[in-house]
């Protein structure tokens, strides 16, 4: 029998594109009726009727048909539409497509295309001026207290935290962010003592990813390539202990990505002062350091994105 040339390659293609990003297919968890008269064939539960309509807990949805994350509790907002009503999505997650009645925008799950239901935009409910209009019946719900199952951690310390969150915030993956103290001695320390330079703490990012659209190695590339990891007293203008760079390691297999990437920076010319260091507690910051350039509408000022992995050599000016 003999097959044509081209018809092979698509069934290639085919194959590649229904595998998910660790290269192995996508499960998909089985639907009853009704929900997939609402996820497969695009349908609407009935406004009010869905357990998620009026749900204040906090935690992540998730796909119901492929477990992938879509949005934190923190981006849902009363909208007295029947709907939970969400203004933001996890980065990637959601897809916008024409709805077939040529009038609405249609949103869709990216991993799985399942029905979600629909994006509203200039209600000017919130300030991000964006609905997210969705069926409670094509997402699940992870309380804080069980992600731990489908979510990942990462800590890093480069510099003022303000300009750390700032970058990884709207990375791809991440889930949420927050800024804290690590590495120091103190229980419950406050800013003004971690200032002190006597608590031995540094300012940390904590950041929660999903395994599913990222990896470690793509968060740690991305903390190398915003701060400066050569310079070795501080970040930028700030100086002192609590702005030196740290990357804190949680397992063996954190470890080992992050003294790999050093050797790739130092092979490239880099003298990285960056210091690895297991995990401690993460003692959270005071609430108004919590997304401070988002809530002052601000830019970093020491830290940019420098792509220090890709190119060759790297000379000191």
């Amino acid at each position: 029998m003999k097959f044509n040339a081209n018809v092979i390659v698509l069934f290639l293609l085919f194959i590649v594109f229904s595998m998910n990003i660790r290269g192995t297919p996508v499960k998909y968890n089985p639907l009853s009726q009704e929900e997939k008269e609402v996820i497969l064939d695009k349908g609407t539960e009935r406004p009010f009727s869905g357990e998620f309509a009026n749900h204040h807990e906090e935690g992540l949805y998730i796909c119901k048909q492929c477990n992938a994350i879509l949005y934190h509790s923190t981006d849902k907002f009363e909208s007295d539409c029947g709907w939970p009503s969400f203004d933001d999505e996890l980065k990637g997650a959601v897809m916008r497509v024409p709805d077939a009645d040529g009038q609405r925008t249609e949103i869709i799950c990216s991993r799985c295309k399942g029905h979600l239901g629909h994006v509203f935009l200039g209600e000017g409910l919130t300030r991000k001026n964006v609905r997210h209009c969705v069926n409670s019946i094509s997402m699940k719900f992870i309380p804080y207290k069980d992600i731990g199952s489908i979510i990942e951690k990462a800590y890093f310390a480069g510099g003022c935290f303000w300009g750390m969150e700032y970058h990884f915030m709207t990375a791809k993956g991440v889930v949420y962010t927050s800024v804290g103290y690590m590495g120091g001695t103190l229980k419950y320390p406050t800013y003004e003592e971690v200032c002190s330079g006597e608590t031995g703490h540094k300012e940390t990012l904590e950041v929660i990813y999903d395994p599913g659209q990222t990896s470690y190695e793509e968060m740690a590339r991305l903390f190398f390539e915003i701060h400066d990891p050569v310079q070795a007293d501080g970040q930028g203008p700030d100086r002192g202990e609590q702005y030196l760079s740290f990357l804190f390691y949680a397992d063996e297999k954190q470890k080992e990505t992050a003294e790999r990437l050093v050797g790739i920076l130092k092979d490239k010319g880099y003298r990285v002062a960056t210091r690895i260091q297991k995990a401690s507690p993460f003692w959270k910051a005071e609430a108004y350091h919590q997304k401070y350039y988002e809530k002052k509408h601000g830019m970093p000022y020491c830290h940019r994105l420098v792509k220090r992995f890709d190119g060759g050599k790297h000379q000191d000016p």
